[in-house]
């Protein structure tokens, strides 16, 4: 993905107010050195993040993703948003996002190491071109998470939850999938459980049911997986939190991986194992997906 355009961003205190927002963003060279040898984010991965799709210029679910930020910044002990600031950040790279489809970058990071202040900025770039597997689907591999469902509770400096910048096991676990022959995977706790995937939120179809993993077993919960919910509800459907064994993948009537930016992707292959899909529906999920949403 080519980055069009980046800001930094002088983070405001969250009741801070100002009458020229503008003053605190600052337009750099996307391809140009940005960050500091001591910057934590890139030492330690000590920050957060939120990924937001933009569809003809138009970013999507941007309150969701402002609330999944101020939470992930509360559970890494970050200083809260300010969200006035970071909605104008997200409407100032959206202006130069044009047709098509992109994706807008927040990252809030603990600064320089034993500096003054954290360091934020935003970046929007073109989306690689997910239509095929929108329409084709994915095939995936259940992989252990290496924790029981009840760890969030039992030790919450794990951080499950946020959506950190330490990414290292997640793109493991697409290694390791891919490794199998496989296009994604959806992570399991040890004492067998659905979590989610490395990079998406599952969500299964039993009859007009629709079911996603309760967000209660460290699982970020996914504003498009909570979009198409709502979605889903109005066209008369049940929509359902639930813990989910892992037996209980292999018997959905349907099931597909969603995100922000490759939207929603059906599974046709689980373990080895054909699913049914269902594209016509899927295709009614993506339409909905591409058009405006606030």
């Amino acid at each position: 993905m080519a980055l069009r355009t980046a800001l930094m961003i002088a983070p405001l205190g969250a009741d801070e107010t100002t009458d020229d927002l503008a003053a605190t963003f600052t337009t750099v060279d996307p391809a140009a050195p940005a960050l500091t040898v001591g910057e934590l984010s890139t030492q330690r991965g000590d920050g957060i993040f939120e990924s937001i799709g933009v569809v003809d210029g138009h970013p999507q679910e941007v309150e969701a993703h402002l609330e999944r930020l101020a939470h992930s910044a509360q559970l890494c002990d970050l200083p809260a948003p300010n969200l006035e600031q970071w909605r104008g950040a997200v409407l100032t790279v959206a202006a130069e996002c044009g047709p098509g489809e992109s994706v807008i970058k927040l990252i809030l990071s603990r600064g320089v190491e034993h500096g003054p202040s954290p360091t934020a900025w935003a970046t929007a770039a073109s989306a690689a071109d997910f239509s095929r597997v929108r329409t084709d689907g994915i095939r995936v591999v259940t992989l252990d998470r290496g924790y029981s469902i009840d760890a969030p509770a039992s030790a919450p400096w794990l951080l499950l939850g946020a959506k950190t910048l330490s990414y290292a096991v997640n793109m493991a676990a697409l290694r390791e999938a891919h490794r199998r022959g496989a296009d994604d995977a959806v992570f399991t706790s040890s004492d067998g459980y659905v979590l989610e995937a490395p990079t998406a939120t599952l969500i299964l179809r039993r009859g007009d049911t629709f079911v996603t993993p309760a967000p209660n077993g460290g699982i970020l919960h996914g504003t498009t997986q909570l979009s198409l919910f709502e979605h889903l509800a109005d066209r008369g459907f049940t929509t359902v939190y639930e813990t989910i064994p892992v037996a209980d993948l292999r018997t959905a009537d349907a099931a597909w991986l969603v995100s922000s930016v490759r939207l929603a992707a059906p599974i046709t292959e689980l373990d080895g194992a054909a699913l049914t899909v269902d594209a016509e529906f899927t295709a009614s999920l993506n339409d909905y997906l591409l058009s405006p949403r606030d």
